[in-house]
């Protein structure tokens, strides 16, 4: 459904995408991840027409976005990372503007602003202008302005920015239930944001495609360091110090709610679990359990975007 190949884009002769290339597939939910500064952005603009590229291909639906960009915006729903909202306007009568502008029948306009200002949460504020709302609201008029033409593809940049805890359950919830009937890529930095509502992952780092998998290949795969859960009896400051002290210990993090339990990051190929254990017992806290941690996908972006910069170094 979304192909892109060997995309460039270049600002005063300094290239800011070098040759990014990836695949999103009908009815997918494609986590587009990176850190603030990596391209996503750029990529999301190119693809929702409203920058083209210097070199490359993107295509949507089998239509080019850049020669072909009035079939691609026929297509698309997009949600850049500041919603385009008129905001003198109310919600209602603004996603009625919206739909009629992107060609709804007329005779079909009510029925889907009501269901979009459902779907979104907006019941409430229907009738109160924009500008007045909060900006967890006003996030949410955004996203019903992109999908209330009810299109085949869903373009997401930083779609939760500004929402409450409950807001940002409910978005992620809506995000991922379109999987299947929409194809949605999800531009962001927040890594909740991608394992909550994507089962595979696009990771971009300055620029270029770093890392392309599903979550659980990915995660399945580790990363150069590994984890260890160690939870003692007492004391867990005196045991922190004890295994600080064992040759490939990188790290002691405690966990928050849990006084006597922390993760341990060891060097990849750590060998020395007896020695930690010995560690623990010998400064007399009592250890009652140690275990490894599965990698996470924050574990796996870390060491894709460390092996990088080191590469880039």
């Amino acid at each position: 459904m979304i192909r892109v190949e060997k995309l460039e884009k270049a600002y005063g002769g300094r290239l800011v995408l070098k040759g990014v290339s990836f695949e999103v597939k009908a009815g997918e939910v494609l986590g587009f991840l990176g850190p603030n500064g990596a391209g996503k952005t750029t990529t999301m603009k190119i693809l929702a027409g409203l920058i083209a590229a210097t070199g490359g291909r993107a295509s949507i639906a089998g239509f080019d976005v850049q020669s072909q960009s009035l079939e691609v915006r026929r297509r698309i729903g997009y949600l850049p990372e500041q919603p385009p909202l008129y905001r003198e306007m109310t919600v209602r009568g603004f996603l009625r503007f919206i739909a009629s502008i992107r060609n709804v029948p007329p005779r079909h306009v009510e029925s889907r602003v009501e269901q979009t200002i459902k779907m979104c949460g907006l019941s409430e504020v229907r009738g109160r202008i924009i500008g007045r709302l909060s900006k967890g609201f006003r996030q949410r008029v955004g996203l019903a302005q992109a999908i209330v033409h009810d299109p085949d593809v869903l373009i997401l940049d930083e779609p939760t920015v500004g929402l409450d805890p409950k807001q940002i359950v409910e978005i992620r919830s809506l995000v991922k239930g379109f999987g299947g009937s929409r194809t949605v890529i999800l531009s962001t930095h927040i890594l909740p944001e991608v394992t909550m509502t994507c089962e595979r992952v696009v990771i971009i780092h300055q620029g270029s495609i770093v890392a392309e998998d599903t979550i659980a290949n990915l995660t399945a795969g580790g990363g150069r360091r590994e984890r260890i859960s160690v939870t003692v009896g007492r004391d867990l400051e005196a045991a922190s110090r004890a295994m600080m002290s064992v040759a490939g210990v990188c790290s002691v993090v405690a966990v928050p709610g849990e006084p006597c339990t922390c993760h341990v990051t060891v060097e990849a190929g750590f060998t020395g679990n007896e020695r930690l254990a010995a560690a623990v017992v010998s400064s007399g806290v009592g250890l009652i359990e140690m275990r490894s941690l599965p990698a996470s996908l924050e574990d796996v972006f870390l060491n894709v975007i460390t092996e990088e910069q080191g590469v880039s170094a």
